[in-house]
């Protein structure tokens, strides 16, 4: 058994119990692939698993999504896209990784931050506008927007059924959206096709697990363990890489 097997394999569990249950997850399983693969040629071998999973989840959660919600984050959300696939173009693996791990524990202090502040903050337009624009850059940099994403919209008062339909739809849209500039940036080959589907098992085991997870819990039960697993992801990337 192949190391890129077992660690796409690993990814696809991670991603598919993130996707279907409360998110957030992205942090992690971009540092795991990155063990067999360094570089920006990660992102294209995990962008196909995110789109199967965002239809995968879209199709589950149809009812109950806050299209007003969306409409106010995601139109900035495709600026941040076009900004980030500048800085792919030019970024060398090391500057990837280093990026990549700065970015990883500016989204944990980010979430610490936002934990202190008053629930209505993240409430007011300018807040929604700054974090569709932050969150598009960095889920085109580095496929780990999904805590910036799921703080946002766990403020928004919704019920855990619109929380969830409202993140898969958005999650959804804006990997489709990725796809023709990661295909423009060369990140999305045959290959990375052939590696990311290692991780198809391992996807369905994740979303089985992660849909039935769903039921039993709130997103604050494990929060603090997703941000501990990134801060040590990150400690990884930027120090012993």
């Amino acid at each position: 058994m192949t190391t890129a097997f077992v660690v796409m394999f690993m990814a696809g569990i991670v991603t598919g119990f993130s996707k279907f249950s409360v998110g957030g997850m992205g942090l992690i399983i971009l540092p795991i692939v990155m063990i067999a693969f360094p570089g920006p040629e990660a992102l294209g071998a995990l962008l196909p698993l995110y789109i199967i999973t965002d239809v995968m989840a879209a199709c589950s959660y149809r009812k109950n999504i806050s299209w007003r919600v969306l409409a106010r984050f995601l139109p900035l959300a495709f600026i941040g896209l076009l900004i980030g696939s500048y800085l792919l173009a030019d970024l060398n693996a090391d500057q990837f990784v280093t990026l990549l791990g700065v970015i990883i524990i500016s989204m944990i202090l980010l979430g610490l931050y936002l934990d202190a502040r008053p629930s209505n903050f993240m409430q007011k337009p300018i807040t929604a506008y700054f974090m569709g624009l932050a969150g598009g850059l960095v889920t085109m940099v580095a496929n780990a927007a999904g805590p910036l994403f799921s703080l946002f919209l766990m403020e928004q008062k919704l019920s855990k059924d619109s929380y969830v339909s409202t993140r898969a739809w958005a999650f959804l849209i804006i990997d489709v959206i990725k796809l023709p500039m990661y295909l423009g940036l060369g990140l999305l080959t045959q290959e990375s096709l052939t590696i990311g589907a290692y991780a198809l098992p391992g996807l369905l085991i994740g979303a089985l697990i992660g849909y039935h997870f769903l039921k039993h819990v709130t997103p604050a039960h494990f929060k603090w363990l997703i941000r501990l697993m990134s801060c040590i992801a990150a400690m990884k990337l930027m120090f012993f890489s």
